[in-house]
């Protein structure tokens, strides 16, 4: 009798664990489709979907750990304070990694930048956000090069991007004409021709009326900008490449000219001579 007493006193708590580890397994795995099914419809959970879901499943499983050691008798208690000693030592010697890993958190939460958006690093590279990770955050340049970056370097370097606050942007072309053109001429043909290309062109915004800025005037002419308008970054080198196309036959219709800086050359006189057929 007294054996059976103690099978029954030994068999309800490991029951009891064994219902807990059960329940926090299901809570975990049930947590992690919860949080997957509502990704589309969060952007913070579509962002930061890994990193969310590997805190909530540690801490649902580790809860049910120390329930589980507090039912089949087990003192928490030491253990907690062993696991706060050795958290810190953990610290210490994981501190870049736990840098990178709260810098991921930071990135997500404060959206300066979001996958898809089109990026230009410090180091004057240019791409894609293609993954926001725990640790590291992944860049596809044009190129097709992926760059893997530590979330603490992203959130401490100087990072310019082109899709916030809206993906459109200005393009921007430099030109130069003589002095002696007709601004307004140049003005009414080149704004033409600009407002047809973006009609035609792919990438460009139909609805913007493009403009032309003069601003400086030098030794080598009269300086200027045409002001154009793109969907996206990338859709800036078509529109730049079929504007000055389009431009540069269109001018040769219209007689003008575009300037090229002078430049001062000083020949020696054997040079002169050379040049003479001397």
């Amino acid at each position: 009798m007294g054996e059976r007493i103690a099978v029954e006193s030994l068999m309800v708590p490991v029951v009891r664990a064994l219902l807990i580890l059960t329940t926090a397994f299901l809570l975990s795995r049930l947590s992690t489709r919860l949080l997957r099914a509502s990704a589309d419809r969060v952007e913070f959970l579509r962002t930061a979907g890994g990193i969310v879901q590997g805190v909530v499943r540690g801490i649902i499983l580790g809860l049910g750990l120390l329930m589980v050691l507090d039912t089949l008798g087990f003192s928490i208690t030491p253990l907690l304070a062993s696991l706060g000693i050795g958290s810190l030592a953990v610290a210490l010697g994981l501190q870049d990694t736990l840098a990178n890993c709260f810098a991921g958190l930071y990135i997500v939460a404060d959206h300066p930048i979001q996958v898809g958006d089109f990026v230009r690093l410090e180091s004057g590279q240019e791409g894609y956000v293609t993954h926001i990770g725990w640790r590291s955050t992944r860049v596809r340049m044009l190129a097709n090069n992926l760059v893997v970056l530590p979330n603490s370097k992203v959130i401490s370097s100087v990072l310019t991007n082109y899709s916030r606050p809206d993906q459109e942007l200005a393009v921007l072309v430099e030109l130069r004409v003589p002095s002696v053109s007709d601004l307004g001429q140049i003005e009414r043909v080149t704004g033409a021709v600009a407002k047809q290309i973006m009609q035609a062109i792919p990438g460009g915004v139909p609805g913007f009326e493009p403009f032309v800025r003069y601003h400086t005037v030098g030794e080598s002419g009269i300086e200027f900008t045409v002001i154009l308008r793109a969907r996206q970054f990338e859709d800036q080198y078509l529109i730049k490449h079929e504007f000055i196309k389009a431009l540069l036959a269109r001018y040769r219709q219209e007689g003008i000219i575009l300037s090229v800086p002078m430049t001062a050359v000083e020949f020696t006189p054997s040079t002169r001579d050379a040049l003479r057929g001397r």
